[in-house]
């Protein structure tokens, strides 16, 4: 029997295949092979009129994939979908049923949490049919980004210097203007503390006569100073003891915070990298994937991992760290059911296959290995102490702790945040009474809420409930891409132009553009998945408030005139002003489209390959932000550009040139890897 397997990944095609036996053939479908047309009303690719039918066209260069594939598909007894296990899966899944022509007899679909040889070879023994209450969930998510997203960006390229606006990166970006705005407007108040320093702690004023003091000026802080002596009573001290509970394991928004603090790792690097993790290494005695499902927000972890590293904490650490954390359980047969980020095996302990990873893959591998691990290990406790200490009517406090059973932190120490202050033993003073070396004061300012990292602005918006695990690598990288922020020691700054798109699209758009609408949409997106609520209908009612407003502000939104050199058009004797373009910004004539003369960049260039549309040299060139993107000469004449370095070949399939991507060969228009 001939059985087609189809997954996303190239790299994953590989591993599972192996798996699978001589029976199996696994290929990739690289993707998404299908996507919505830019045709008709607006670009949109959706009739709206017909109850927002989708167009969808093959992507560019995928036209021979999908060929192969249908071939392939003809000639296989059984067709396996087995693309990733999320609603953007369950949706390519469905395109390759459409595409392929597949029937309900022929084909199965199936889903890997892992890619390990049990857990695939019991998925395919345990197959289903698509979901089609996901697809529309994730259909109706495209049509949502491509309507907001081609109508708001449109508007913004004619009406401001914006490139794009998009349904959950324009909310993304308001947070980070709203906070900006706060910084700008917040004035810092004054306030002074006072603090007595001894031998082996510190100790906080805290009340005056058992009421909470604030110092507000100098003149405050002394009045009390010329009060206070350097002896102090013993008051009370307070002695409990804690547990300090292990850390849920990652999710992909937990996960990203923690590589950024962490690992210095941007998302987008961090999900790059558990790609790679989840879909399989090489580790010398076999290929397999080393994480789970790395697009998730759950928690949950599989009984059998579990079982498996509790046994494994007893035998290397002893009973007393097996944890009694309860752990949700897995449903009876189900096979999609979401995973927490976990390893795959406990027993492949970072340290053992180390020389397989490069440094960075070894770092995530670590973290996600030791967050697993320390989380079904026992609770740390503590002797939490609190000390009070009595100086003329004026309490101070200190506080400490001291590890009395490390419990998970054996393991988790270095990625924890607090460290243990240790305070003396008090019973040991006579008479109650302990001398500080000196008592001080120290001015401080109040100060207004931080800017945004993109740990923290993930964890925003994750506590606002708007984007969704896999959404939110994409927006920070599209607000960075578009220069609508700037990052200053990790922290976001809206550029001039962020602000300014911000707020154009309030003062239109504040009844959709905010965070409680873009939650709310999430929700929906969920209900739909859930077969609780009709797609066509979320998709009228969005429309039918959308709409109007879109009409309202093209036309009485006030268009930002162009920035003047100051020289004049060779051409026409019109006013050169600077534009922006795909590549940065350029200068050219400000009487366009009339006169579509471009000043040639006064830069030396580096010649890198031969245009594959005109034969002219394609040249290496800098944007204003100083990236590299490699164009045609020609320009603008001809418009061949890319943000990938041409190796000079040619693709043996479609002629194409050839570009170096992600350490591979590539070429961009057709999909082919040398």
């Amino acid at each position: 029997m001939s059985n087609l397997v189809i997954v996303e990944s190239p790299a994953k095609s590989k591993t599972i295949e192996k798996y699978l036996g001589g029976d199996y053939r696994v290929v990739s479908s690289k993707g998404h092979i299908r996507d919505l047309a830019t045709t008709g009303k607006y670009g949109l690719g959706i009739d709206i009129e017909n109850n927002f039918a989708p167009n969808y066209i093959a992507i560019t260069g995928k036209k021979k994939d999908i060929s192969v594939l249908k071939k392939m598909a003809k000639e296989s007894d059984k067709v396996i979908l087995a693309t990733d296990p999320d609603r953007e899966g369950e949706a390519i899944s469905w395109h390759l049923y459409d595409e392929l022509g597949l029937k309900d007899n022929n084909y199965e679909r199936v889903v890997f949490n892992e890619i390990t040889k049990d857990v695939v070879i019991n998925s395919i023994s345990n197959p289903r049919k698509i979901d089609m209450d996901l697809v529309k969930s994730q259909e109706t998510r495209r049509m949502l980004d491509r309507i907001i997203g081609f109508r708001l960006s449109k508007l913004m390229q004619r009406k401001t210097g914006g490139k794009s606006a998009g349904r959950v990166q324009s909310v993304a970006l308001k947070l980070i203007v709203d906070r900006e705005r706060e910084i700008l407007a917040f004035i810092p108040e004054e306030y002074w503390t006072i603090e007595a320093l001894f031998k082996e702690f510190s100790a906080s004023l805290e009340k005056y006569k058992d009421k909470k003091i604030e110092i507000h000026t100098e003149a405050e802080a002394q009045e009390i100073l010329d009060k206070l002596s350097l002896s102090f009573k013993i008051d009370s001290v307070e002695e409990k003891e804690k547990l300090k509970k292990p850390k849920d394991p990652f999710r992909t928004s937990t996960l990203q915070q923690m590589a950024a603090n962490r690992l210095n790792f941007s998302s987008s690097k961090t999900m790059q990298i558990a790609q790679k993790l989840y879909e399989g290494m090489n580790i010398g005695s076999e290929t397999v994937g080393l994480i789970t499902y790395m697009r998730t927000d759950s928690t949950r972890l599989s009984d059998v991992f579990v079982d498996d590293t509790k046994a494994y904490i007893k035998n290397n650490y002893g009973s007393q760290y097996v944890g009694s954390v309860k752990v949700s359980k897995e449903p009876k047969g189900a096979q999609d059911a979401h995973e927490a980020i976990r390893p795959t095996s406990i027993m492949r302990t970072p340290e053992s296959i180390k020389e397989y990873l490069a440094p960075d893959e070894y770092k995530l591998y670590r973290l996600i290995y030791i967050r697993s691990l320390a989380y079904l290990m026992s609770s740390a406790k503590t002797l939490a102490t609190t000390v009070n200490l009595e100086n003329n009517d004026y309490m101070f406090k200190a506080t400490g702790s001291v590890l009395k059973f490390d419990g998970y932190l054996k393991v988790y120490k270095e990625y924890e945040d607090s460290e243990d202050v240790i305070l003396p033993d008090f019973s040991s003073y006579k008479d109650g009474m302990i001398e500080a070396q000196s008592i001080e004061k120290t001015q401080h300012f109040t100060k207004p809420a931080p800017r945004y990292t993109e740990s923290s602005l993930i964890k925003e918006m994750e506590a606002l409930g708007i984007g969704r695990p896999s959404t939110y690598a994409t927006i920070m990288k599209t607000i960075k891409d578009r220069g609508y922020v700037t990052i200053e020691d990790k922290k976001f700054f809206p550029t001039d132009i962020g602000m300014e798109t911000t707020d154009k699209l309030q003062e239109f758009f504040s009844d959709i553009v905010n965070v409680e609408y873009t939650a709310n949409m999430e929700t929906e997106l969920d209900e739909i998945a859930d077969n609780k609520k009709d797609n066509i209908e979320v998709l009228k009612n969005f429309y039918d408030a959308f709409a109007p407003l879109v009409e309202q502000a093209f036309k009485e939104m006030e268009k930002k005139e162009p920035e003047k050199t100051g020289e004049v058009c060779p051409d026409c004797g019109s006013d050169l002003v600077v534009r922006s373009g795909r590549y940065g910004e350029f200068v050219a004539c400000g009487n366009y489209p009339t006169c579509k003369y471009v000043k040639k960049e006064a830069q030396e260039v580096t010649v890198v390959a031969k245009c594959p549309k005109c034969e002219h040299d394609i040249v290496a060139r800098h944007t204003k932000k100083g990236k590299v993107f490699y164009g045609c000469s020609n320009y603008p004449k001809c418009k061949y550009a890319t943000w990938y370095e041409p190796t000079g070949d040619i693709c043996p399939n479609c002629k194409n040139l050839l570009v170096k991507k992600n350490n591979a060969t590539i070429c961009e228009e057709c999909g082919y890897v040398k």
